[in-house]
């Protein structure tokens, strides 16, 4: 029997593997594009990381990461399906459940949120020293309205005894903008992370109301662990494109190992001039009040859903209602993936 050309055996394959519903690989020229919820943000310094290390081309990947300053834009992003994974906060897949769509972290960097409620020095010196103190009308700055900085604000208020109509949230994004209204006092306290919190300290402008960068402060704050930081993806996209999930999951998972090793001045070598300026023993400084926060190998921890779900459910109507099922909502079978 005269041999078929390989061309017409490899269409032949094809139409088969498209006839049985088989889900087709993303072609390896074909980058993958993953949205940061702001991308030099300390919290998810793993990714632009994760990319200098050369991990994702070891794993034989070609990806591009862009910035969104918040959360809850490149959730949608990813929901339109202009973007494959999002770096953001895990927080995201459980509301996005209650309204239907299924997203799941493939790998968790933050095991706490990394986020510091800081009280402007003026605020302070006139009296707001704890959360009880946002009553009276006082505007409280998070990223946006809707993203992970809002869900911990209302709920830290909540748990202070200070009701929503008791105080305002402005959306103010991060960095630059957020020292703006800080020191403009368009807001009196506000949701920033590192390394905005270090130089809000350092100029004195601002002092810390609650600290979520540490375990202690986080469990002191929200009664356990809150695994924030992660790349998280369609639930569905996980299922047709198996081996580049994996393969993801596990770079960002050699990345997590890398830093647990390593000390934060050999960190700071690896990251982009621009993300510290002209102040790199600032930004080292940072990255050691943060270090703490990060997984080492990017695993769930254990107990985390149970503690972001029970702050979600505190307000949220559609979480509360709905039945969320958290086993959909991560997975750490990846992480470790062949």
């Amino acid at each position: 029997m005269k041999a078929l050309p390989r061309r017409t055996l490899l269409a032949a394959a094809l139409g088969a593997a498209l006839a049985a519903g088989a889900p087709l690989a993303q072609a390896a020229d074909t980058p993958i594009t993953i949205m940061v919820g702001g991308i030099n943000k300390i919290i998810y310094l793993p990714a632009k990381l994760t990319e200098a290390l050369g991990y994702f081309k070891d794993e034989g990947l070609k990806v591009e990461l862009q910035s969104q300053p918040a959360g809850v834009d490149a959730e949608n992003q990813l929901i339109a399906g202009a973007v494959q994974g999002v770096v953001g906060f895990y927080d995201h897949t459980i509301d996005l459940q209650s309204k239907g769509k299924e997203i799941e972290a493939i790998a968790v960097f933050g095991k706490v949120p990394g986020e510091v409620e800081l009280v402007s020095t003026k605020a302070f010196n006139a009296g707001f020293k704890s959360m009880a103190d946002a009553k009276g009308g006082k505007t409280l700055g998070v990223t946006g309205l809707g993203s992970s900085t809002d869900f911990l604000t209302r709920y830290l208020a909540d748990r202070a005894g200070v009701a929503s109509k008791e105080y305002s949230l402005l959306p103010v994004g991060a960095g630059a903008t957020f020292i703006a209204a800080i020191k403009q006092d368009r807001i009196q306290a506000g949701m920033t992370t590192e390394p905005t919190v270090s130089e809000l300290l350092k100029t004195g402008d601002a002092k810390v109301l609650v600290d979520l960068r540490t375990e202690e402060g986080t469990k002191a704050a929200l009664g356990g662990l809150y695994p924030a930081a992660s790349f998280y993806v369609q639930n569905a996209w996980a299922d047709s494109h198996k081996a580049e999930a994996t393969k993801l999951a596990r770079a960002f998972s050699k990345t997590m190992q890398w830093i647990s090793t390593h000390s934060a001045e050999e960190i700071a070598e690896k990251m982009p001039k621009d993300y510290y300026g002209s102040d790199k023993a600032l930004y080292v400084s940072a990255l050691k009040a943060s270090l703490p926060m990060f997984t080492k190998d990017g695993r769930m921890p254990e107990g985390g859903p149970e503690t972001v779900l029970k702050v979600l459910a505190t307000y949220k109507p559609q979480v509360k209602s709905g039945n969320i099922n958290l086993a959909k909502t991560y997975t750490n079978a990846l992480v470790a993936g062949k």
